[in-house]
């Protein structure tokens, strides 16, 4: 006897979905990642009692889910994704890159995470046949009061055991990137690109060959415990009047990304550190302009203002990305200027925190706003790096939607933080807020944490 379920709900959803269909595979789809399974279905999925859901088909929640079955594969895992497919939002709108750990204070969790996991990131890519490309990074100082910050950046990544860091010179920046110019810059030569929409799912896969159950279009709106029903009884079964509406486990696990702070505010707990959604808009070189760029070119950050600042990446397609901004997004998983929705923007608007970082960073903010509607405006500064660079060598891009926590006082959450709930769901569910950029290089790190969280709180 396990004794009380934690029940995962989505009645609204399904009641919207019921008014096109009456089956149970339309409200909600059983995504077979490599095959089908006969063992698991969607019917055995509703109808079955797991041990741990997670929630979020992200790929931090991939990666902590392959994780965990892959520690424990006598125990019941299943995965819910709200969307049709996994890893469509932050997962799938990023830079590409594979970091290698400079920028993180020595000693940190952000620092050994990131470290670790593109250590761990290459070698799943080898085992598992993803193609990716250490193309490397130039981290350029363009004017002379940029060489201390770039030498306290090389100590940094010494300290953080980054591979094969050196400073080099203009000579050497010339040597690397023909068409950049610099004083000085940090060469740090495993840095990489990776398409990571492909590695979130592989890590997919991974998880279903292991055993795991993967349901997508389901949205979870509700945690709630219930008793187990006796054998034989009918008290507490899933009524078929509501196909798919319900998933019962023993714990849940969620890695909500956009949504984190809303799903863990249906278990009890506070909206802080609350999701504020920041948008970054890319240009892209046109296709007979991209030899200006072999590698990843970013600037020196500036400590005054809270985001790194555009860059140069080249994509596993053979596409160069330029940028990105930092603007507040209308919507969270808004990936268009126009995209907008009321929720979501009052809910940000209405918060002090993000009320207090606005008013810290006035000029900073109009200027990131300037820069996203007028194209030239983003030109001039990229052409700080290579001159060569022309406002005709460039069209709009795609754009990625950053989660961004922050906490009332206005400053940017920058750790892990977890979180559960109140009363008897509390001791169940166990909340990834936030996970700390770079999520996608840290993801298999991160999961080994998450796991370990887990494991101490459910007693595994």
């Amino acid at each position: 006897m396990w004794g009380c379920l934690v029940i995962l709900a989505l009645n609204s959803v399904f009641f919207q979905t019921r008014k096109r269909a009456d089956t149970r595979s339309a409200s909600h789809k059983w995504c077979p990642l490599s095959f089908p399974l006969d063992s698991l279905t969607p019917q055995t999925l509703f109808s079955s009692s797991h041990d741990v859901a997670v929630v979020g088909g992200g790929i931090v929640g991939l990666a902590t889910a392959r994780e965990l079955i892959l520690r424990h594969p006598a125990l019941s895992f299943v995965l819910l994704e709200k969307e049709k497919e996994l890893a469509l939002h932050q997962s799938g709108h990023n830079s590409g890159v594979v970091h290698s750990g400079i920028y993180y204070t020595p000693g940190s969790l952000k620092a050994r995470l990131c470290v670790r996991g593109a250590a761990l990131a290459y070698d799943f890519c080898d085992k598992k046949g993803i193609p990716y490309k250490k193309c490397g990074k130039l981290i350029v100082a363009v004017e002379q009061e940029e060489v201390p910050r770039m030498r306290a950046l090389y100590e940094r990544g010494l300290q953080n055991n980054v591979r094969d860091l050196r400073i080099i010179d203009a000579k050497g920046i010339r040597e690397r990137e023909p068409y950049c110019r610099g004083i000085a810059a940090l060469d740090s030569p495993h840095t990489g690109i990776v398409d990571w929409r492909k590695v979130a799912l592989r890590f997919g896969k991974d998880f279903e060959e292991a055993g795991g159950g993967v349901l997508t279009e389901f949205e979870v709106n509700n945690i709630s415990v219930a008793s187990e029903s006796p054998a034989g009884s009918s008290e507490g079964e899933i009524p078929d009047i509501f196909p798919g509406s319900e998933v019962r486990c023993r714990y849940v696990l969620t890695c909500g990304g956009l949504q984190s702070d809303r799903l863990s505010q249906i278990s009890g707990c506070s909206r802080e550190p609350r999701i504020v959604p920041f948008r970054g808009d890319y240009l892209v070189l046109k296709p007979e302009k991209r030899y200006l760029v072999k590698g990843n070119i970013y600037p020196i950050p500036d400590p005054r203002f809270p985001f790194l600042g555009v860059h140069f990446t080249p994509r596993m397609d053979g596409s160069v990305w330029l940028g990105p901004n930092a603007v507040l997004a209308f919507k969270r998983e808004g990936y268009n200027v126009y995209d907008f929705s009321a929720q979501d923007f009052a809910d940000a608007l209405s918060f002090r925190g993000l009320q207090k970082l606005v008013l810290k960073n006035v000029a900073y903010g109009l200027g990131e706003m300037y820069r996203g509607v007028f194209t030239g405006a983003q030109v001039k500064i990229l052409q700080k790096y290579i001159p060569e660079l022309q406002q005709s060598d460039v069209l709009r891009g795609p754009a990625g939607v950053r989660a961004q926590a922050l906490d009332r006082h206005g400053n940017l959450v920058d750790d892990f933080v977890f979180d559960g709930g109140v009363g008897e769901v509390g001791s169940r569910v166990l909340h990834v807020r936030n996970a700390p950029s770079p999520a996608a290089t840290s993801s298999l790190a991160i999961a080994e944490m998450i796991a370990d969280e887990a494991e101490s709180r459910f007693s595994l």
